[in-house]
């Protein structure tokens, strides 16, 4: 268990929060480690239906990864390869939640903090907030998952633009290229990223988590449609989710998906 993440929830939301202040939200290994169970733990509740990852009071999603580490945890090949799994199980966790997550982003978001935000499903930003992909500054690879999900996010050609200068881009930018779902207004993120969820809970749980195993075989690069992903399309209409929908849809009322 770590200190420098803290999770909490509320109703059928929970919340993912990033809390190493004093470094702006870097990543250090201690948090890429207590990532993916802490993760698990908190949608584990049959009525979580989204999750937010998020920055706190610290004004930062995350300015990438704790530096301070770097001549220590990087220092030997068995301990770069260690780290670089870590690195990789933590976006892959959040990449495979099994509820919608959604990284609510002010301030920095460079490097590490990309990494967990282009692994989310949707990014809601404010205004002020900065992106950027700095391994060329320092002499380092950026992993190639995050590279694919970035990439299939903005573009091959942005991302290049991105990775081969090092510069660093603002909110305005940033919604150009496609890389955020919201923009909206400097320090309304987390409040948006709120609503959105809460807008999420009164959906049909069983069709979110079935859509997010489709776009997620899609960003995998599988392009046609395999006998499991059919199987759940059928299951789809076959279960009590749809049952209630279609039934709430022609009796013009509200679904109740609880």
């Amino acid at each position: 268990m770590t200190t420098r993440l803290i999770g909490r929830s509320s109703g059928a939301v929970a919340e993912l929060i990033l809390n190493h202040p004093e470094r702006r939200n870097a990543l250090n290994l201690e948090m890429w480690t207590a990532i993916p169970d802490m993760l698990a733990d908190l949608v584990a509740p049959p009525g979580i239906r989204a999750l937010i990852l998020h920055g706190g009071e610290v004004g930062h999603f995350a300015a990438g990864a704790d530096i301070s580490e770097f001549a220590t945890q990087y220092a030997t090949r068995e301990g770069a390869e260690a780290a670089a799994e870590k690195l990789a199980k933590a976006t892959a966790a959040i990449e495979a939640c099994p509820v919608p997550v959604i990284a609510a982003i002010e301030g920095s978001c460079m490097g590490a903090g990309l990494s967990l935000a282009t692994a989310a499903d949707l990014r809601v930003i404010g205004d002020g907030a900065k992106f950027c992909l700095p391994p060329a500054k320092l002499g380092a690879a950026y992993p190639y998952a995050d590279l694919r999900r970035l990439s299939d996010i903005i573009g091959l050609a942005a991302t290049r633009d991105l990775l081969l200068t090092a510069r660093t881009i603002d909110a305005e930018e940033a919604a150009a290229l496609g890389l955020v779902s919201r923009r909206i207004g400097m320090g309304q993120a987390l409040a948006a990223a709120r609503e959105i969820a809460a807008q999420m809970a009164t959906l049909s749980p069983w069709a979110l988590r079935a859509g997010k195993t489709m776009l997620n075989q899609i960003g995998t690069g599988q392009k046609t449609e395999t006998p499991a992903i059919r199987a759940l399309q059928i299951e789809g209409f076959l279960g009590p989710d749809f049952n209630q929908g279609q039934s709430a849809f022609l009796a013009k009322r509200r679904p109740d998906y609880s």
